[in-house]
């Protein structure tokens, strides 16, 4: 337990301050209760830990704050539900989602009417959308790390042609990367040029 106080080095942080004996390491007041939360209540630390860092991964200068648990591997093949549903102007859409473990991974959205030239844009769209939340679904469920090349990758992969909405968003959000020669690079290998 705590005890003794004495002004030295905080074997935390290493600022000096009066200290804390806590199974045999010296701590400040700030990191006393740090460690106290670690000890006592490891829920409460994972749930502060996703509320300041939703990716669990670390600071932007690399170094891990809050360990994740291993995000898992997509299987090659899932069980997937399929629902149909009818939007507003009455065209019948079929929306599948694959579920691992009962967890939602992977949703999918088609239509009988995909060849029709009028909705091309709104597939495209669709796509899109489909592709962006099949990324939420996996962070949220599989700990897989969200990343703007990730988003990227998925918006150019969504594109059916030049400077339709996700052929834009991928060249605005290109802009943003840290090594934007590597990212165009590779979005070349894999299709058209943004």
């Amino acid at each position: 337990m705590m005890s003794s106080e004495n002004k030295e080095i905080c074997d935390g942080c290493g600022r000096s301050a009066l200290l804390q004996d806590m199974q045999g390491n010296e701590f400040c007041d700030s990191c006393g209760q740090i460690a106290q939360v670690i000890k006592t209540d490891p829920q409460l630390l994972r749930k502060i830990c996703t509320l300041i860092r939703s990716d669990l991964h670390g600071s932007e200068n690399g170094d891990q704050a809050c360990l994740a648990n291993p995000s898992m591997e997509l299987p090659e093949v899932l069980d997937a539900v399929r629902y149909r549903t009818r939007d507003r102007e009455l065209n019948t859409w079929y929306v599948s989602i694959s579920e691992l473990k009962g967890n939602p991974v992977e949703i999918f959205a088609s239509t009988a009417f995909d060849r029709d030239h009028h909705l091309q844009s709104r597939i495209s769209n669709l796509t899109t959308i489909t592709r962006l939340v099949s990324l939420v679904l996996r962070h949220v469920f599989l700990g897989e790390v969200l990343t703007l090349e990730k988003t990227i990758k998925q918006l150019h992969r969504s594109s059916r042609q030049k400077n339709d909405l996700p052929d834009m968003l991928t060249r605005v959000l290109s802009r943003y990367i840290k090594n934007p020669k590597k990212i165009v690079e590779d979005l070349e290998e894999k299709g058209p040029s943004i």
